[in-house]
Order: C-alpha cells, then structure tokens, then sequence
C-alpha cells in the first residue's frame, strides 16, 4: 500500500475548477481569516482546531486560502467514514485528506507535511442542539502525542459561522434517528458499534435544509511549541498537559471570534450591501464634481 505521503497536489486546472465550484459559497458566507502568519510555509507542523455541525461546509475555505496566501497544501487527518462513499471518497483522495490514524499522521509529519486535525471529530461535527461551539475532545490525545513524538509545533485555530446557519430539529441521539444509526452500524461493518455518524436534521433558511446567510470567521493562533516536552510522547501527564493548553487557545479563538460576529454589521449580506450603499454614498460627492468638470 503506498504511503499517505505519496500524494501530488492538485493541478492548477483542478484548483482554478475548484475555486470556481466554491465561488458562490465564498459570495454567501464572505469568509474572513485571520493569523495566517502563523501557519508555517514548512513542516512538519500541526493545525488544529474545532469542527463546526456538519464539518465539511466551512473546511474546505481554510484549505484553499491556506494554499492561496502561504503558497502550501496542508493535508487533513478525517474519519474513516468519509472513505465509505462513493465519488466522495475519491474527492478526498484528490484533496489530500487521509484516514485519521497514528501511522497516517506519523507518515505525513515524518515527510514535513503541514497537517490540518479536528480532536473532536465526528462527535463535534454531528453535535445536539445547545452545544455550539463547545469542544469536545475529553479524550483525544493522540494529536498532542504525534505532535510531541514529532517534535513539531500545534498551530491553534477556530472557526466560527456554521453554527448560526442551522437550527437543530432532531438530535443526532433521538429515537426518531434510529433507523439512520442501524443503517450506520450496518455501513461500517467491524467499526458499527459508533453512534457518531449520524448527524442532525437541521433547518436553515424557513424550513429547508438551505444554510442561512451567515458570514464565516476564521483565526490562526500562535503556534504552541512542544519542545520541553521533547521525549515525552508515551507520558500520559505530558501529553494531556499539550491537549489541554491547545484546547484553551482554541477555546479562546472562538470566543474572540463570536464577540467578533456580534459586533460585526457585515456579518450577513444585507448588512454588506448596506455598508456598500453607504460607502458609495459618501463618495459619491468627491465623485460627481470630477465627472461634471470634465
């Protein structure tokens, strides 16, 4: 089997095609990014940071301007589920992405790959109503500990949009979504004890799935630096304490991000057209007496 670090970037066709495809959505949302200065243009290094309800409406933005502003393809550890689909799992292998194992993750830092984690995973992407934004990564460790091993830093980072898009109707543990669990369980085979695949049914704008219009905020934080724990990765209190300190600035990058959103006037795209408007509007007497006089 070839090895996760034998992948070749996307061609600037599939990119310019790509970018094309993702246009609209970049219209809708109006993404923002901040602190991308602190992700390295080198490897090895560690990106991670929370996953939004559903995962993959605001991930991929962070790829593509990774890519566009630092000039590098950061690689994405993702469930094992994504490779169950047809079509889609052939979009991941095109976009790097591999299955989220040790020996995966170990592969890709060993070859000084950038590597974009989410601890909490499918639990985080397919949360109940009432837990927005609240990271759940009680017991994943093993970022910290590749990390460690690797002796590379973990960049922090948070997002935060996705959430106000949506309203929860059915939580992913309801009895209603049973049926959906079993076919789950059925799916996954060997690894069909998980509950996590199924995410919620959700309503957007009115009463359909469509995503309200909502503006997505992106930060980088400074990186996190794991050489005093040099040496340590099968030390249990060493790799907590690295988890524990990447969790708290990813906690903080939200929270920073939402006192953002609420203050923000352009956070949907009438409040962008309105600030438009007004702008023109305020120029519009420098404008004319320009044109007149000529």
């Amino acid at each position: 089997m070839a090895s996760p670090a034998d992948w070749t970037p996307p061609s600037e066709h599939l990119i310019r095609a790509a970018n094309l495809a993702l246009a609209p959505w970049r219209a809708w949302t109006s993404p923002v990014f901040h602190g991308l200065r602190h992700v390295p243009r080198h490897g090895p290094a560690l990106l991670a940071g929370n996953h939004t309800v559903y995962g993959v409406i605001d991930a991929p933005l962070i790829f593509f301007e990774i890519h566009r502003r630092r000039g590098v393809w950061v690689r994405s550890l993702a469930d094992h589920l994504h490779w169950q689909v047809p079509v889609w799992r052939r979009i991941m292998d095109l976009g790097g992405s591999v299955d989220g194992t040790r020996d995966n993750c170990r592969a890709l830092l060993d070859t000084g790959q950038i590597v974009v984690v989410f601890p909490g995973g499918a639990r985080e992407a397919t949360r109940d109503r009432g837990e927005g934004y609240r990271l759940q990564w009680e017991h994943r460790l093993g970022f910290a500990r590749m990390a460690i091993e690797a002796g590379c830093p973990i960049v922090p980072f948070g997002t935060v949009g996705v959430e106000e898009m949506f309203t929860t109707v059915v939580n992913p543990g309801s009895p209603l979504l049973a049926p959906a669990r079993a076919l789950g369980r059925t799916v996954l085979g060997e690894r069909g004890h998980r509950d996590d695949v199924v995410p919620p049914l959700s309503r957007g704008i009115g009463l359909t799935p469509f995503p309200r219009p909502e503006r997505l905020y992106y930060r980088f934080g400074a990186p996190i630096d794991t050489a005093p724990w040099a040496g340590r990765a099968d030390d249990e209190g060493a790799v907590r304490e690295v988890r524990d300190l990447v969790r708290e600035a990813v906690a903080g990058i939200i929270d920073d991000l939402r006192a953002e959103q609420a203050e923000d006037p352009s956070r949907t795209p009438l409040g962008r057209i309105g600030r438009g408007m007004a702008r023109g509007s305020r120029l519009l007497p420098r404008v004319v007496p320009r044109v007149i006089s000529r």
